[in-house]
């Protein structure tokens, strides 16, 4: 390694999408596969790959996590003390080398030294002040003047897209063209490929046109890496696969009483205070939370009925997956290929909550990526989950991830081996 290192994670830069679009070769890279973590979904994957560890070690277990004693749900919460272990760029650090992570999950608050991360003020009247939190405390600023504003609504929802991955990619040619800013190490998240492939599916061509931007993005990102002497690695965190079938694990939950609602005018909440059981639903997979033991049978027979539900992992099974700790549901449900998991417990549109007809990350206590469709009237997204063509969240064949690099990291056959090697290399 030439002693300074761009380490990109792709969103969805899946092994057999590359190789089917004729891309394992990239400007000098030859792609290769490896296995990601279970689930596969983007802060269990970013936190396993900082920390060279398992969810079990880590306690990223989704997207989300629900905290029991509030009975409530939180997605994607920016702080840092939510991944649990030692980084793999401590020692690194220790020794006096910087480290910057731009547009990471769960980065607020790490010990690095330069950061960058979506960070919009909601305004007490309505309305959202775009913003970046950063450090150095002029990172954002400067980046803006010369890059311009950092659009949240290209970054998550149904205008979202390639642009946002653009503006990323000028942002790290920035940091590392600077020398009084550009770290020894440097964690950049490019998500081109995320919003089109969960849309239309792999196969589709509006996909393919998302991979030329990415591969647009990349070859600038690998000439000025060169110039400004690093080495590069590439990694896709997970592969998405068509989906054709959607899973409504609370609908059936709240039809035996499991899951508890409370009506507020015509609209259905859910009321986790008083539930037995909820699903946190994220992609392909979903965290069950039961509140007794008496119940966690009878809601694992339940569940694992309904079509479109291949496994349901207990404690020992969830063991075995390297997924058991605290942080986690009593039981996790996996789709079966080719389907996926929603949150909904009604039935009926009009019961629907406020926030389903809204981009409302936080709030829903479930990923929706109904979110990058507009619904009626505008601009409303759409509460129609069979428009959703691509998920992800398994592991194993079919869903190998693609990585390359411009250094020496062996044969890696998984993510953890991966972020491993990397360690190894910042360490000697």
């Amino acid at each position: 390694m030439t002693g300074k290192l761009l380490i990109l994670d792709v969103a969805a830069l899946g092994h057999d999408f590359l190789r089917a679009a004729g891309r394992l070769e990239i400007n000098g890279l030859t792609f290769r596969p490896a296995e990601s973590v279970f689930p596969a979904v983007t802060c269990t994957v970013q936190a396993s790959f900082r920390t060279a560890a398992a969810p079990a070690v880590h306690g990223m277990i989704a997207n989300g996590r629900f905290f029991r004693e509030l009975h409530r749900c939180l997605f994607w919460e920016q702080s840092s003390d939510l991944v649990a272990g030692e980084r793999i760029w401590e020692r690194f650090r220790g020794r006096g080398r910087r480290v910057g992570m731009l547009f990471w999950q769960q980065s607020h608050g790490e010990q690095v030294d330069v950061l960058l991360s979506p960070a919009p003020i909601h305004k007490h009247h309505g309305g959202m002040v775009q913003d970046c939190y950063c450090r150095p405390a002029g990172l954002y600023p400067a980046m803006k003047k010369r890059l311009g504003e950092f659009k949240l609504h290209h970054y998550w929802g149904p205008l979202a897209g390639a642009k946002a991955g653009d503006w990323i990619a000028a942002a790290t040619a920035e940091v590392m063209s600077d020398p009084q800013l550009a770290p020894e190490l440097l964690l950049a998240y490019l998500p081109t490929l995320d919003y089109d492939l969960q849309r239309w599916g792999p196969d589709d061509p509006r996909s393919a046109v998302a991979m030329d931007r990415l591969i647009a993005q990349l070859e600038m990102l690998l000439v000025a890496a060169r110039s400004h002497g690093y080495d590069v690695l590439v990694f896709g965190d997970y592969a998405i696969a068509r989906a054709t079938e959607v899973v409504f694990p609370n609908r059936a939950l709240a039809e035996t009483g499991l899951l508890q609602t409370r009506q507020v005018g015509r609209r259905l909440y859910a009321d986790l205070h008083a539930s037995r059981a909820f699903a946190m639903v994220d992609h392909e997979i979903a965290h069950v939370f039961v509140r007794e033991k008496t119940d966690v049978l009878p809601t694992a027979a339940l569940l694992s009925h309904l079509p479109g539900v291949e496994e349901v992992l207990d404690a020992p099974a969830q063991a075995d997956a390297g997924l058991a700790c605290p942080a986690g549901g009593e039981l996790v449900l996996l789709a079966r290929e080719g389907a996926w998991l929603a949150y909904p417990w009604w039935d009926r549109g009009r019961e629907a909550p406020d926030y389903a007809s809204h981009v409302d990350i936080h709030n829903k206590p479930g990923f929706d990526p109904c979110e990058l469709f507009f619904g009626w009237p505008p601009p409303s997204v759409s509460q129609d989950p069979s428009r959703v063509r691509g998920s992800h969240g398994r592991a194993g064949p079919g869903r190998q991830i693609a990585w390359a690099a411009t250094f020496d990291l062996g044969q890696p056959e998984d993510l953890l081996t991966l972020s491993g090697a990397v360690k190894s290399t910042l360490d000697s």
